[in-house]
């Protein structure tokens, strides 16, 4: 214990002219040095003892980032100058204490980055990810926070790919992180096609046939290459923009939408082409309907998807949602494109009658939001509410289907709105299924808890 309290009390002195230049500036008054240096006593005896708990540095490091504030709030408003990185200083010191006694604890990992990054500073930052990632290479979200820094904050495409081409090595059976590679390529399409509307060269050009080589590292996705030439993506570098390459970067890969592809190619061999994952890359996809090649990505996912798997629920799903991504409920291309999904999901029906129930309820909650918009011409409107009673009835397979069952079903769709809090669908749904169904007991019991 004896070592503990000469540990504590090392720790304690070498903050003690820090405290004598806050009560000799006016920043805190003698009373208030007190609290403090008998605050950090009891903080440092219960670290320096056997028996600490992360939790414990998390709250000594939360104390002082507190404290923190406090100093920098009372010197801007009294006018005077003092140094600001003394406090800086401590918490990093804690917080690197306590990542080595617990290197397991994500929680305090997390806490000491997000410390960095609220301070800016990067070169820190860095480290501190460099040996959490060396630390916990086969945890998925760290390496997607670690890209999505680097790209977001410091505009570095090729550090963020590098960051998740390596969590693949590591992490290669997580969903989560090829999905999260596949829109992080997609955010950086997007960011490079709005600087070209911004600057007026969003207009068509001719397409670059781009060749994929026969040699790959058998740990590594064979993404198409991007050039020097063609654009750096390191993109928060440097606010000149470089027209030339702008141009040029409308035939390479980086907005060909190439690199997704490849992406989605990679994953679904990965994972032997199962349908559900090829819906959660069309999900991402879709997210980015602006993006001029998000449609042409869109269109792999779904060949693939019909080439693999036909019949699946999800494929069936993609295709018929397909037509309308990027289409405006102003559009003259409404009309026709809505035509089209309301075409296939009838030929699915057709074509997978033993599913025709659990697609009929994924029509029906597609369908949904559409009927709420306020461009709707009145002649597209009457079809979408046609659409969705027939989509209504199927519901419950088979000719048999008692009415009890027809109104369970439509409770358990309506309560499925209700959990994703959609909440303005689940009362349409509710409007159009109350005038064709009798109510069941659940029907009746969803429809009072929406209600209340």
């Amino acid at each position: 214990m004896a070592g503990a309290s000469d540990k504590a009390r090392f720790y304690l002195e070498r903050s003690v002219p820090e405290l004598h230049e806050y009560e000799r500036k006016g920043i805190f008054t003698k009373e208030e040095i007190t609290s403090i240096a008998k605050k950090r006593s009891g903080f440092e005896h219960v670290l320096n003892a056997r028996g600490s708990h992360p939790s414990d540095y998390a709250r000594y490091a939360t104390y002082e980032m507190n404290l923190e504030a406090l100093r920098k709030k009372r010197i801007q408003r009294l006018g005077i100058k003092a140094g600001g990185h003394a406090g800086q200083r401590r918490i990093f010191f804690i917080l690197d204490r306590a990542v080595r006694k617990f290197p397991g604890d994500l929680g305090l990992w997390m806490q000491y980055i997000e410390f960095a990054r609220a301070e800016k500073a990067i070169k820190k930052l860095n480290e501190i990810l460099t040996s959490v990632l060396r630390m916990h290479p086969t945890k998925p979200e760290l390496w997607t926070y670690a890209a999505r820094y680097a790209f977001e904050s410091q505009g570095d495409m090729t550090n963020a790919r590098s960051y998740m081409q390596r969590g693949l090595r590591f992490c290669r059976s997580s969903r989560t992180l090829w999905l999260e590679y596949a829109k992080l390529e997609m955010s950086y399409v997007a960011k490079i096609a709005g600087r070209q509307h911004i600057l007026g060269l969003d207009i068509d050009r001719a397409k670059k046939q781009v060749a994929s080589g026969d040699k790959s590292d058998a740990d590594m996705i064979a993404l198409p290459e991007v050039t020097a030439e063609d654009i750096n993506p390191s993109l928060g570098k440097d606010d000149a923009v470089d027209e030339t390459a702008l141009h040029n970067l409308a035939s390479t890969p980086a907005l060909t939408g190439a690199i997704p592809v490849a992406i989605f190619d990679a994953a679904m061999k990965e994972y032997k082409d199962d349908p559900a994952l090829g819906e959660q890359f069309f999900d991402v996809f879709a997210e980015f309907d602006r993006v001029p090649c998000t449609k042409k990505i869109l269109q792999h996912i779904v060949d693939h998807m019909l080439q693999h798997s036909p019949n699946a629920i999800a494929t069936l799903v993609c295709n018929f949602r397909l037509p309308m991504v990027g289409v405006d409920a102003a559009s003259t291309d409404f009309p026709s494109a809505l035509g089209l999904c309301l075409q296939r999901i009838r030929s699915a029906f057709k074509q997978s009658p033993q599913i025709k129930a659990q697609l009929a309820e994924r029509a029906v909650i597609w369908l949904l939001p559409l009927l709420r918009l306020d461009e709707l011409d009145p002649a597209v409107h009457k079809v979408m509410s046609s659409s969705l009673r027939q989509f209504i009835k199927a519901l419950v397979p088979g000719p048999s289907a008692n009415t009890p069952a027809e109104g369970d079903k439509l409770a358990d769709v309506v309560a499925k709105l209700e959990q994703d809090k959609r909440h303005e669908d689940a009362q349409l749904l509710l409007s159009y299924g109350s005038k064709q169904q009798n109510s069941s007991g659940r029907l009746l019991q969803v429809q009072a808890s929406i209600s209340g």
